[in-house]
This record gives C-alpha cells, sequence and structure tokens, in this order.
C-alpha cells in the first residue's frame, strides 16, 4: 500500500469515527482524542489531516454533501419521469441516512445551533434537488391542474426533513414502509390523473430505494459555491 493510499485510509478512519461520536454525543460531547482512538490512530496523526476539531466536523458535514450529489449522480442508472425519480430521490435519502453514520452525523451537524461548519447546508442542497425535480415535473405536465411548485417543494421539503429529524430517536420515520406511506398520502392529491397510474409510491430502481434518471437533475444538487471537496 503506498503512503497516499495509507493517507487517505486514515482520513476516511478519522472521519468515521468523528461522526460516529457526533451522532451519539454531539460536536460539543466528541473530544480529539476520542476521535483519533475510534480511527485507530495517535493525536498526531489525527493534526496531520486535521487541524482542530471544527476542521474534522467540517469533513464530516462535505463528505456527507458528497453522498447526497452521488445519490443524484447516478441518475442514469434508471430512466423515469421526474415525479418517479423525486419519489426515488427520497427514498434514497432515507436508504442513506439508515445505512451511513457519515451521512447522519453530517445532516445532524448541520442542524445544530449556528451555521454548518463547513459552510455547506445539506438541507439547502437537498431542497434544490427537490426543486430541480418539481420543476422537470411541471415541464412533464406530471403535475395536477392548480398544485403549486413552491408549495410542493415546501411539503417535501419539511417532510423528509421531519422524517431525518425524529428518525434520531426511531429508525422507523425513515424505514421503506414509512416513506412509502407518505408518497401515498401525497401523489394522488399533486400528480395528474395521466401520471398517477405510472408512478409507484415504493420507489423503483435496482434497490428497494431506487434512483432518479432525470438528465439534468444531479445538477441541480450542489448548490452554488457549495462545490464538493
Amino acid at each position: 500500500m503506498s503512503k497516499q493510499e495509507r493517507s487517505a485510509r486514515t482520513r476516511s478512519a478519522l472521519i468515521h469515527s468523528a461522526a460516529e461520536l457526533f451522532e451519539r454525543h454531539g460536536y460539543a460531547g466528541a473530544s480529539l482524542d476520542e476521535i483519533s482512538s475510534g480511527a485507530g490512530v495517535s493525536r498526531g496523526a489525527l493534526h496531520f489531516h486535521f487541524v482542530n476539531k471544527a476542521a474534522v466536523a467540517d469533513a464530516v458535514e462535505t463528505s456527507a454533501a458528497r453522498s447526497l450529489r452521488r445519490a443524484a449522480d447516478d441518475a442514469g442508472l434508471v430512466r423515469v419521469n421526474a415525479l418517479q425519480a423525486l419519489v426515488n430521490l427520497s427514498h434514497a435519502l432515507a436508504h442513506l441516512l439508515h445505512g451511513e453514520v457519515v451521512v447522519r452525523a453530517g445532516f445532524q451537524l448541520n442542524c445544530a445551533t449556528g451555521p454548518p461548519h463547513s459552510g455547506l447546508s445539506l438541507h439547502r442542497q437537498w431542497q434544490r434537488c427537490v426543486q430541480a425535480l418539481v420543476a422537470q415535473a411541471a415541464h412533464e405536465k406530471a403535475l395536477a391542474a392548480g398544485v403549486s411548485r413552491e408549495q410542493l417543494v415546501a411539503t417535501v421539503v419539511a417532510a423528509t426533513t421531519g422524517f431525518e429529524v425524529l428518525n434520531r430517536g426511531d429508525r422507523n420515520w425513515l424505514s421503506h414502509r414509512s416513506i412509502t406511506g407518505f408518497w401515498q398520502l401525497l401523489l394522488p392529491a399533486v400528480a395528474a390523473r395521466r401520471a398517477l397510474g405510472q408512478l409507484d409510491p415504493g420507489g423503483t430502481g435496482p434497490q428497494a430505494s431506487g434512483v432518479p434518471g432525470v438528465p439534468g437533475a444531479a445538477g441541480q444538487c450542489t448548490p452554488a459555491g457549495d462545490a464538493p471537496r
């Protein structure tokens, strides 16, 4: 293994260790000694990669942002209409939050009092994803008459963000069943009749969570100035 590969592995281990501690104890409750110990490295090795705890938190948030962007960048796997893509991406987000502690910790840090450590806003990034897909759905004439794009975006963002917060105490909030139930209630109210029969609230794609396949939507998931590092 090359020196560069070892360095990358150490950095990844530190980010993962920090994410576990931030999720369990919060930013204030996690110490640099615990982070380095959890990664199996010395305090000096930690400081080789990060100057302080804020820099570690920055890396956790940035890594979470990359994971969200990657879920949207996998758009080519499945070709579906924009409303189905939105359903699929919400399932993909839930899947990420269930399976990746770095993503969970990134969102938790982003919700903490004060500005995000990284300057990124994961919730704004998610909002831009939803906005892009709702705009595409409107272009496809897949929305029911009278449905407000702004209100639909607000509903989806508020609900999914609420699920993420509630999930910290009860993992059932972001279960496949829970997200499916949300779309079973919402889709009949917002989808055009001709589009409704083509939609699966449980998601489509290679996983139960699925990923969207709408050209151009992925690029909207990184706000201006929030490019992944």
